[in-house]
């Protein structure tokens, strides 16, 4: 069974709230799917903004391996002829093979949405399909609020279907636009559709009751030959059904080949991809793509998996370009710690007290605020300490820091660090743009001279969490630093009732972490 993938994320998924992608992004996006071997890129609709517009003329003229690019609009104005209408001649201007034009099945939004009468919208779709076939291009129609079309007038639903068939479109795509649409109701909907029409048929679901992907996977068991969607389910409202997930079932799941087993592997990197684009945190646990997708904390999970990983694993998650991420926690047993030290190849894997007394170091932290699952550096020092690898390269005496405000109403922080290396005392003096910017400069400022390597390494992200936000300003702090060089990324934790002392146990591991890897 041949399936067609097509995605929307730059022009459905821009309505999503808070998701904007520039011109450019555009383009580094559509190029990205085109990679992953999708068959349709919807780039967006050239009547609605100038963006949209320029994005398809500078498209045209990239070369895409497989893709087709489409351009998206309406059915021309009631009462106006096609040739007049704006938004059509704007679709023209395109000059994409491919045109996606969507019209209204649902009499709802014939008589109250457009105002006009039934016979006048199966003209709009008529007149509207026929303009860009005589022209040469590939028509599809997507027949907006299908289902609930059909839900409340089954015949007129059936023949904006039937105009549009008849009028050459070559996929007549059932929409689920208000994405209220339960399961059931899509599978005998789509039997009823396959009983009176011969023409491909395509499906397009949006989330609000949660089932867009549960939707388009019933659609396709079906036999619908066109999927729609967008990576990770942005669109508008609660989103559309998300492709990260779709393409894996399709494929793993109902042994649809929509893409090679190769570019499956890039379905993660995309994923993130997009996000970052987009300047949107990842969803952790997205399925398929999440971070925490193939992540196993509980102790009885993990010594399963030991045994054979189809224990709490559905996919290998190198099928989708993701990897396993076992966690360390103080609901972790043994075989979480087994698991750690072989991953980061630490050793001593054999040797139960060491695993027993790491396990234990870290329930009793863990009591304290600390949380391991997120900070693989700490757990690796801490790890060192236990087992004797540890070398202490540098020993800081003390610390101070500072905040003045100015005549000029600037905020200065200033750090002074006293740290012994090699038997030598330095103290060094540093200024910030805060508390622990000013200390992570005067503490880099003491080892530069004998650790040089320090100046490869930069702090990425810093996060704080307040544990017991009742406690009020005595509440204990948990700061948790992702630091960075060039080939790896490590994340460090401290936990202290001090913002300033929480900060400066992550900073030292961090620190320690790079120096004790590169010396």
């Amino acid at each position: 069974m041949k399936v067609e993938i097509y995605d929307t994320t730059l022009r459905d998924g821009t309505q999503a709230e808070g998701i904007s992608f520039s011109l450019l992004d555009k383009i580094e996006i559509a190029k990205e799917l085109d990679k992953l071997g999708l068959d349709y890129i919807e780039g967006g609709w050239p009547g609605s903004n100038p963006k949209d517009i320029e994005f398809f003329r500078k498209i045209n003229k990239v070369s895409l391996s497989k893709a087709k690019i489409c351009a998206f609009g309406s059915t021309r104005r009631k009462d106006k002829k096609v040739e007049e209408d704006p938004n059509i001649l704007k679709l023209a201007e395109a000059e994409t093979q491919v045109v996606t034009i969507f019209g209204k099945s649902w009499i709802l939004h014939v008589e109250k949405a457009l105002r006009t009468s039934r016979e006048e919208n199966l003209r709009m779709i008529e007149d509207s399909i026929s303009f860009f076939k005589k022209r040469g291009r590939q028509v599809i129609f997507d027949a907006e609020h299908f289902f609930d079309g059909y839900k409340d007038d089954p015949e007129y639903a059936l023949k904006t279907l039937e105009v549009a068939s008849e009028t050459g479109a070559d996929c007549l795509v059932l929409c689920d636009t208000n994405g209220g649409c339960m399961p059931y109701e899509i599978e005998e909907i789509i039997k009823k559709v396959k009983e009176r029409i011969n023409s491909p048929l395509g499906i397009h679901a949006h989330n609000d009751a949660g089932m867009a992907v549960a939707n388009t996977i019933i659609a396709a068991r079906m036999g619908i030959s066109h999927i729609q969607g967008t990576i990770n389910g942005y669109g508008e409202r609660c989103g559309n059904a998300d492709l990260c997930s779709v393409i894996p079932n399709l494929k793993l799941k109902l042994g649809i080949d929509v893409i090679s087993d190769e570019k499956l592997r890039m379905l993660t990197h995309l994923s993130r991809f997009v996000d970052e684009l987009a300047n949107v945190s990842p969803n952790t646990h997205r399925p398929y793509v999440g971070r925490s997708a193939f992540a196993h904390k509980g102790g009885i999970h993990v010594s399963a998996m030991f045994r054979d990983e189809r224990a709490y694993e559905h996919i290998d998650p190198a099928l989708v370009g993701n990897k396993r991420k076992i966690l360390v926690s103080e609901l972790s047993g043994r075989s979480n710690i087994l698991y750690k030290l072989k991953e980061r190849k630490l050793g001593l894997a054999e040797d139960a007290s060491i695993t027993k007394k790491i396990l234990q170091q870290i329930k009793d932290l863990e009591n304290q605020g600390y949380e391991f699952e997120g900070a693989d550096g700490s757990f690796e020092l801490l790890v060192k300490k236990t087992t004797g690898e540890y070398r202490k390269l540098f020993e800081v005496e003390s610390f101070r820091v500072t905040v003045e405000k100015r005549e000029d109403e600037r905020l200065i922080s200033e750090a002074t660090v006293k740290v012994r290396i090699k038997g030598k005392l330095i103290h060094t003096v540093a200024e910030g743009n805060g508390p622990v910017n000013a200390l992570d400069n005067a503490l880099r400022k003491a080892l530069d001279q004998d650790y040089p390597e320090i100046r490869q390494m930069h702090l990425s992200d810093y996060k704080v969490r307040i544990l017991d936000a009742k406690a009020g300003t005595r509440a204990r702090t948990r700061v948790l630093i992702e630091s960075s060089d060039k080939k790896d990324i490590w994340r460090t934790v401290g936990v202290s009732p001090n913002i300033i002392e929480a900060s400066w146990k992550a900073l030292l591991d961090s620190i320690e972490y790079k120096l004790l890897k590169s010396v």
